[in-house]
């Protein structure tokens, strides 16, 4: 189901040991791209908060973070949740400029939000220098394979061809969420960070959670490895 990704048995586990020596903190910021209903809110909360609940289509664009400690640093996760309906097309751009990482997601179940990921794309590489963006194709709702109408293997292929990422996720379930997560950071760290000025030093500045009307903490539980 995609390709494997980083994490043991049931995913990463938050660890109790305390980090060595000075540890930097990346900001990397993420956006979720793809049609109305696939489950790119639903993904991000997963990401954000491992929880899943129904959501109401987004208006404009939703935000929520989360820090990865990888071995030798701290990326802290800006994701940004876009939304899918054409309305909003025109302005979605605003959001996913600068970007380090860009999730196009589709619904297994629904050919035409497979299709409309290419859409995405296009979109997508009129905003980016190619080097500065990691592109992830995600196959969501998983959970739904009985009804399938996209192949793994086609959209491997297209992966390969349009030289991005690829991997299949439920947020329904959390399967291979927080290993999708944890995939990113190491290729943001790998493809960007290394670069001079590639990734900007995280500055602490309070956020509200824009999935919920009160106003909550959104800094939430870590991923290590």
């Amino acid at each position: 189901m995609g390709e494997t990704l980083p994490g043991g048995p049931g995913g990463a586990r938050p660890r109790s040991d305390i980090l060595r020596g000075p540890v930097q903190t990346h900001r990397v910021k993420m956006v979720l791209l793809g049609s109305s209903g696939v489950g790119k809110s639903s993904l991000a909360l997963r990401f954000g908060k491992d929880e899943f609940r129904s959501t109401s289509p987004t208006i404009g664009c939703a935000y929520l973070t989360r820090a990865v400690y990888l071995k030798d640093v701290t990326l802290r996760f800006e994701i940004w949740d876009t939304a899918g309906q054409e309305k909003y097309h025109s302005v979605t751009p605003l959001y996913y400029r600068g970007a380090h990482a860009a999730l196009l997601v589709y619904d297994v179940s629904q050919r035409e939000t497979f299709v409309r990921a290419l859409v995405w794309l296009k979109e997508l590489e009129k905003q980016y220098i190619p080097g500065s963006t990691v592109i992830w194709l995600v196959g969501n709702k998983v959970d739904l394979a009985q009804g399938r109408q996209v192949s793994v293997q086609e959209a491997q292929s297209l992966a390969n061809e349009r030289g991005l990422l690829f991997t299949e996720t439920s947020a329904r379930s959390g399967d291979q969420v927080c290993e999708l997560l944890l995939a990113v950071a190491h290729s943001v760290h790998e493809c960007i960070g290394v670069q001079q000025g590639g990734l900007s030093e995280w500055q602490e500045t309070p956020h509200v959670d824009l999935h919920r009307r009160d106003t909550i903490n959104p800094f939430v539980t870590c991923c290590k490895v």
